[in-house]
């Protein structure tokens, strides 16, 4: 099966191999990442064939994720690249409710999601750090030689989004407040200073400030919830001290009362009204060692 590789660039690029009068332009190895000939050389040792492929618009992501005649590898440097591709493969082949196919699990709302290869450039993600994916190209040429894969949870959020590694609300000097709705439980209250929050799929997210909030297993079918509330103890000489609640469950919704800080694999954003993530068990896959 042949493999795609797809990297992303930037819309507006400036260097020669991206004019189109260049003598270059057609060249399908100009301008490309050092690691991304390395990995293409790794498996043409393996006899492996590949297909090098740019996407400088997250739409024309869609025919390579819904591709079943090809294996897909991004070249990647940050958490959020590879959510740009796991959010259009959501997009993409998540079926209507109207459509759901009888097969698919009742706990889910997306079928298995095709296997992605991730080869790291310059920075690795954070995701291939926590799951142990492989760091260069003949490590990855090698896991999709051997074909194994790990299928690990998803979260999806009733924005449209997905996450792919974790979410944080919060920390550092941008304490908030809110409600915060763990399955059936209630981890705060509006009123409450909330120092930092995590909804975690994987272990990034599961540490802030030096607090340890959660430690997310990436495959368990359970999101991990931690919020750091500062407490009043004590009868007669009162000190404030920070209180961690933990819960692991199916869903969070979490409803401020002003604007949270957020970052969400890697991009930082703004909440300022109601938002519901939940877990979709082991809908994600990535190949491995």
């Amino acid at each position: 099966m042949k493999t795609v590789v797809l990297s992303l660039a930037e819309k507006n690029c400036t260097s020669s191999c991206c004019e189109g009068d260049s003598d270059h332009a057609s060249d399908p190895s100009c301008g490309v990442r050092t690691q991304v000939l390395h990995f293409v050389d790794a498996m043409k040792k393996r006899g492996l064939e590949t297909e090098l492929v740019t996407a400088s618009e997250v739409k024309e992501v869609d025919p390579f994720v819904e591709r079943t005649d090809a294996r897909l590898v991004v070249a990647a440097e940050s958490d959020a690249q590879l959510n740009a591709i796991v959010s259009r493969a959501v997009r993409r082949l998540a079926p209507p409710p109207s459509g759901r196919p009888e097969d698919m699990r009742r706990d889910r709302t997306v079928p298995d999601l095709p296997a992605i290869g991730v080869l790291p450039l310059a920075e690795t993600p954070e995701l291939v750090k926590e799951l142990g994916l492989p760091k260069d190209g003949e490590a990855l040429a090698e896991a999709l030689a051997d074909g194994r894969v790990l299928r690990t949870d998803l979260l999806r959020h009733d924005g449209g989004g997905v996450v792919v590694n974790g979410v944080r609300l919060g920390g550092g000097d941008k304490p908030w407040s809110g409600l915060v709705n763990l399955d059936e439980s209630v981890l705060t209250q509006p009123g409450e200073v909330v120092l930092a929050c995590t909804v975690a799929v994987a272990g990034t997210y599961g540490r802030s400030d030096g607090m340890e909030l959660v430690d997310a297993d990436p495959a368990d079918g359970r999101l991990d919830v931690a919020v750091a509330v500062p407490v009043t103890v004590g009868r007669f000489r009162k000190r404030t001290r920070v209180e961690i609640r933990r819960g692991r469950g199916r869903a969070v919704a979490i409803t401020p009362t002003e604007s949270a800080v957020t970052v969400s694999d890697g991009v930082v954003d703004k909440l300022s009204r109601k938002r519901t993530w939940w877990i979709e068990p082991q809908a994600a896959g990535w190949y491995t060692v």
